[in-house]
């Protein structure tokens, strides 16, 4: 099982990101490998608490962590370890350089071809499309590639030329004291190359902003908070690198008639005191569409519930379904007229001295029993 990543960086899960970041930086001076050489343990540990941080110190990411855990980032590209999940466009370089470019010197650069961002989109779907599965095009604002220049950010098909500032090395080097700091160069990003005629559509970055239409299909049996992953959906990458992922969150709108729990389905029906009395049939509808027959027995009580197997939701990548369960709401009549109200009194009459109201028999009978220890 994962580990928390609060824990790992042995913060609380509602501390500021300035804690976050002070925690990141003394856990990752104490078990840096410069600092423990040969030392596997440490360095597992310092894997470990980079992942950590470079979840929570970006704010939708660690919504998504507090919200749903690590199966927010569960099959999403390639899982790094401790089972986090950062696709190919890992930020542990970045991480690395924030670092180290302050305190110690980082021994990577970062690549210019950055992976695209990856989105989140919220769809609210009914209790039906659940259950039956459906199909529904969504528009996403987001960053698509070039169309000018093919996502090379050069204009005309203009090759890249070595960075002047780094001559081409993609990192910088400057000696503090006893340490040679290295960073990445601030002018390639630490490509080596830069484009000497960026395009004019997209100023250089290979990228443009654009809606896109996407059709999704929504299988059936999801349920409330389910995640859909569409590969390369996500942001272009800068200047022709891979996209990133959109990630589809499902929410389900409450339902008029229907409560779910799972794959359960549960359904208040009303009926009247003569048909709770003297037993009877009702007819009820099901979530697809058509209608259940109910057998009532005389006697029904208030909150008692009716079985119908294979009467619920659809499972997920699975055949079966789940059952239904009508309960029963006994409804006391209202409204009555002086016949009703004579026929009930006279009903009251003839019952005298006979048992047909078992609950309240037992209830007053215990309420007796209560008074009666009180008094002795």
């Amino acid at each position: 099982m994962a580990k928390d990543l609060y824990e790992i960086l042995g913060a609380e899960r509602n501390a500021s990101a300035d804690d976050l970041k002070k925690a990141f930086r003394n856990l990752a001076k104490e078990h840096h490998p410069d600092r423990n050489p040969g030392d596997e343990e440490a360095e597992h540990r310092f894997k470990e608490i980079n992942l950590a941080y470079e979840i929570l110190k970006d704010p939708e990411k660690r919504a998504a962590y507090d919200r749903y855990g690590h199966a927010a980032f569960d099959n999403s590209g390639g899982a790094g370890a401790g089972g986090f999940d950062f696709g190919s466009g890992s930020g542990f370089a970045d991480i690395f350089d924030e670092m180290f470019g302050e305190f110690m010197g980082g021994r990577r650069g970062r690549g210019g071809n950055q992976r695209g961002s990856d989105l989140r989109y919220n769809l609210e779907i009914s209790l039906e499309d659940a259950f039956k599965g459906r199909s529904t095009e969504i528009r996403v604002p987001t960053s698509v590639t070039c169309d000018s220049c093919d996502g090379s950010g050069a204009e005309g098909g203009a090759q890249p030329v070595s960075c002047p500032t780094c001559n081409g090395a993609g990192k910088m080097r400057s000696q503090q004291g006893f340490f040679t700091v290295e960073r990445t160069c601030p002018s390639c990003r630490g490509a080596g190359q830069v484009i000497d005629k960026p395009c004019q559509n997209c100023s250089g970055s290979g990228r443009t902003q654009k809606e896109k239409a996407l059709s999704v299909k929504i299988p059936p049996g999801v349920e409330d908070g389910t995640r859909i992953r569409l590969s390369g959906e996500g942001e272009a990458g800068l200047n022709g690198a891979p996209a990133g992922d959109l990630y589809i969150f499902l929410s389900l709108t409450p339902h008029r008639l229907f409560q779910r729990d799972q794959a359960d389905i549960f359904c208040n029906v009303p009926m009247s005191m003569t048909s709770a009395a003297l037993g009877g049939v009702v007819e009820v509808p099901t979530i697809d569409g058509g209608k259940a027959k109910v057998n009532v027995p005389p006697g029904t009580q208030t909150g008692q519930q009716f079985r119908l197997r294979n009467k619920g939701m659809s499972v997920l990548n699975a055949r079966q379904r789940g059952d239904m369960y009508v309960e029963a709401r006994i409804e006391t009549p209202v409204n009555l007229s002086r016949k009703q109200r004579e026929l009930l009194q006279e009903f009251e009459t003839a019952g005298a001295g006979r048992s047909f109201s078992p609950e309240s028999e037992g209830f007053f009978s215990k309420v007796k029993e209560f008074w009666d220890d009180l008094t002795e």
